[in-house]
């Protein structure tokens, strides 16, 4: 028996990277599994490998959250495990940032979190408790000054997961959060240091000496996900090769 078998995950931002690995991996563990994005054709292809579902879906919206968690539980019964994958990452300097880039990446990120867990919520709660995992970054654990709204948003993601951890305790949903370092996604060529040509300089300062797979984060997502984690919440889980340490 898989470790997800009988639980109904829906994946934010699952048409590629993180989000479409722990799609993978959580269907072969046996959930019913919805994934959302903005990217449909990849998002369709990768529910049609996996066997589940695609709804098209703006995280800034709050009508487009409802409706995911609400077709979500129409089409699988409930809600039991929420992964708040999607993100972006753009460039916002504090000095000359531009103010539009900066509520962009706050919306996505943080508002879209945030809404995430509100929907979420009541669907876990009529079914008995369930599990919320956020994905945060190692940037919601130090200062980044190229990237302030990347990093503004993520140190957002890491306090809303303790205060809905606290929140949502008693109604036996757990809320944690994930802090990815270097992970061969599309987003890390989006850095500007990796933009440079200066990758191999930043794998350098990695303890492990190496950029991790998506795939392990999605391994580390399952056992969020699952009971295996059941005394688990308003942590952060680190996943980093060493970089933080």
């Amino acid at each position: 028996m898989g470790r997800l078998e009988g639980k109904v995950a829906l994946i934010s931002g699952g048409a590629r990277g993180q989000g479409a690995d722990e799609a993978r991996l959580f269907a072969a563990e046996g959930a019913e599994v919805v994934l959302t994005d903005v990217l449909d054709d990849e998002g369709e292809q990768v529910a049609a490998e996996v066997g589940g579902a695609y709804l098209h879906h703006d995280v800034t919206s709050e009508d487009e959250w409802a409706a995911a968690v609400a077709r979500t539980v129409e089409l699988y019964g409930g809600l039991d495990v929420l992964i708040n994958n999607a993100g972006i990452y753009v460039s916002t300097p504090l000095i000359g940032g531009n103010l539009d880039d900066y509520k962009r990446v706050i919306d996505v990120n943080q508002v879209g979190v945030f809404l995430g867990m509100r929907e979420a919520a009541p669907a876990m709660i009529e079914r008995g408790g369930g599990s919320i995992v956020n994905i945060s970054s190692v940037a919601g654990l130090r200062g980044g000054g190229g990237a302030f709204g990347y990093t503004a948003s993520k140190w957002a993601v890491r306090g809303m997961t303790k205060a809905a951890a606290v929140a949502l305790g008693p109604h036996n949903i757990r809320v944690n959060s994930i802090h990815p370092g270097l992970i061969d996604t599309a987003m890390l060529h989006q850095l500007p240091n990796v933009e440079a040509g200066n990758l191999d300089q930043m794998v350098r300062r990695i303890p492990l000496g190496r950029i991790a797979e998506a795939m392990e984060v999605a391994k580390l997502a399952l056992y969020l996900a699952s009971d295996d984690s059941e005394y688990s919440t308003g942590s952060e889980f680190i996943i980093d090769g060493g970089l933080t340490a």
